[in-house]
């Protein structure tokens, strides 16, 4: 079975969330969500989103996220990537 396809427009609100495999940490500590906190400022920087609020827990996160451009799937993989291969 196929995703859904996503609508993406200039000015839409998203409920993000995302979670680690088996619902395994993806923070080790306060340090790593910091981290996190720094890649999505730089990221929304960068892609003209807003964040209008956000939630970390241990094995996932919510965003309710803005885009000014409509470009929610290449916000998102830039976050996830970066935040993945930011050193440790």
């Amino acid at each position: 079975m196929t995703r859904p396809l996503r609508v993406n427009f200039p000015g839409a609100l998203y409920h993000v969330t995302s979670r680690g495999n088996r619902r395994a940490p993806i923070f080790r500590d306060d340090a790593d969500r910091r981290i996190w906190l720094d890649v999505l400022a730089k990221v929304c920087e960068r892609h003209h989103c807003i964040v209008h609020s956000f939630c970390q827990m241990t094995n996932h996160y919510h965003l309710l996220v803005e885009t000014v451009e409509g470009n929610l799937p290449s916000c998102m993989r830039q976050l996830n990537g970066h935040y993945l291969s930011s050193p440790v």
